[in-house]
Order: C-alpha cells, then structure tokens, then sequence
C-alpha cells in the first residue's frame, strides 16, 4: 500500500515537472493576463459610454437642431454598450470583430458631435461641456493605453501558442490563437474626437 502510494506521488510529481516544462504553467499566466487587460480595455468603453449620455444633453441645450448628429451618437453608444464581450468569448473571432466595429462606430459618431461643437462659441465657453470633454478625452487615452497593454498580452500568448516546443502544449490542451485588434480597426477606433476651441 504504502509503495503504491509513494508511486502516485512520484507520478504527480513528475507530471508536474513535465507540464511546467511544456509551457503549460506559462499558457495559464498568459490567459489570465490577456483576461485582465481585456477587462481594462472594456471598463474604459464602459466609462466612455457612461460620459455620452450627459455630453449629448449638453450638446442639444445649444445646437438642439444638430438633430441627426446627436441622435447617430446616441443610436452608437446604443449599439456599443449591447455589444457584450466578456473574457470567456474572447476566442470567438466573430464575436471579437463584431465588438471592435461597434466601439470603432462610437468613436466616428464621437468626432463628427466634437466637430459640430466648434459652430457653437456659447458651447465650447460652457463650463459643462469642458469638463465632459476634458473626461471623455482622458477616457480616450486611457482606452488606448489599454489597447496597447490587451495587444503585447496578445501577442505574448500567441508566440507562446504558435512557438515549438509549447506549441504541441497548445494543441494538446486546445490553446488556440487569440485575436486581437486589427490593423483597420485599430485605426478606426485610435481617432479621438476632435477638439480645437481655439478654431471657429
């Protein structure tokens, strides 16, 4: 009994030698990381999100004829904040994909309400209106730095899952390669609104 026993934990000991060497520790580190970033990136959209419906109000007291503008915003965060992508779909290409385009759509919508704001001197002198915008440029930066953090964590994961010897762990425990930001989208969603108080 007891060399059955003594066995086993050799067994298990040796199983976890050979895991950790096959990268399968290394693939659990790396998931994590990319769930963590990709939990940052979401929660600046969603604070992005959070900021629209109150710049959008602010906007419509001086150019509430701007109709068509403010209503493509609000129809853009509308479809932003529908599009649910947690870290568990984070495989699903079409998923992911259909997330980007949704944010990338806000973004465009973002610009062309800032640039309508340039028409309206008594707006763009609203206190309001500066600290909404001086929010939501700060949230646009900070999107970006998550960005950049979700892409390296990315990247890191896929050379790992593409790379011999792990590669064979990969396939072996079904780790496949994650997507990540597109070059097109990418550029898409990089455009914060723009904003010139000192133009007319």
């Amino acid at each position: 009994m007891g060399k059955v026993l003594i066995s086993k934990w050799i067994a298990l000991g040796a199983l976890a030698v050979l895991l950790s060497g096959c990268g399968y520790n290394e693939f659990q580190s790396k998931d994590e990381a990319i769930k963590a970033s990709w939990g940052e990136v979401v929660n600046q959209y969603q604070r992005r999100a959070d900021l629209i419906p109150n710049l959008v109000n602010t906007v419509k007291g001086y150019a509430s004829h701007e109709r068509e503008t403010l209503e493509a915003v609000t129809k853009a965060r509308a479809q932003a904040t529908s599009v649910q992508i947690t870290p568990e779909v984070l495989n699903n290409p079409a998923a992911f994909q259909k997330f980007q385009q949704a944010q990338g759509e806000l973004s465009s919508a973002l610009s062309r309400l800032m640039a309508v704001s340039e028409r309206y001197p008594d707006l763009k002198a609203d206190t309001s209106f500066r600290d909404l915008q001086s929010q939501l440029e700060g949230t646009e930066n900070r999107i970006t730095v998550a960005r950049q953090r979700y892409i390296s964590t990315v990247q890191e994961y896929n050379v790992l899952a593409r790379r011999f010897p792990t590669n064979l762990t990969a396939m072996m425990f079904g780790y496949e390669v994650k997507p990540t930001f597109q070059v097109e989208n990418e550029k898409a969603i990089s455009t914060a609104p723009t904003v010139d108080f000192g133009k007319k």
